[in-house]
């Protein structure tokens, strides 16, 4: 019997669709994980965005897609030419999965930040306005596995 709301399939489906960055779309296959994704540590601050940075893009908000702003996003991997990320806050909410990456370049108050591991971004690396910083392994590797942790393991 239904209970009238949707199942997690269709919950994480929404949640990628409302994630995607300008230019970005939703990826075909697995409702929660970019097809192909492939996660990677291979951090060069050379101009161009890389898993292991902190970079800023444009990040619709989850609520209303429409609108959304500059912030930092922290790269985990790749799915072809485009980049896979995590937005970064620094506002602690225990409602939300969040991993502790800690303070960086990224911020000039040097607050700590957190990344949010729920929301998947897929987005294009024209879409990338600048690096912030590289982060540690450890910290890139926390990151991942609590996004891991969201994502029931599909996440690969």
């Amino acid at each position: 019997m239904s209970s009238g709301r949707p199942g997690p399939a269709r919950r994480l489906l929404a949640r990628v669709r409302r994630s995607v960055a300008p230019g970005a779309r939703a990826a075909p296959g697995a409702p929660d994980v970019p097809t192909g994704l492939l996660i990677e540590y291979s951090p060069s601050l050379d101009g161009d965005a890389d898993p292991g940075e902190v970079v800023w893009t444009w990040v619709p908000y989850e609520d209303d897609p429409s609108q959304g702003k500059d912030r930092p996003v922290m790269v985990i991997g790749r799915r072809g030419r485009r980049l896979v990320a995590v937005a970064l806050t620094s506002k602690q909410h225990d409602t939300e999965a969040q991993v502790l990456v800690g303070s960086g370049a990224w911020d000039r108050a040097g607050r700590p930040s957190y990344a949010k591991v729920e929301r998947l971004l897929d987005i294009d690396a024209s879409a990338v306005r600048r690096e912030g910083a590289i982060v540690g392994r450890a910290q890139f590797d926390a990151v991942v596995a609590g996004a891991r942790r969201a994502h029931g393991g599909t996440l690969r």
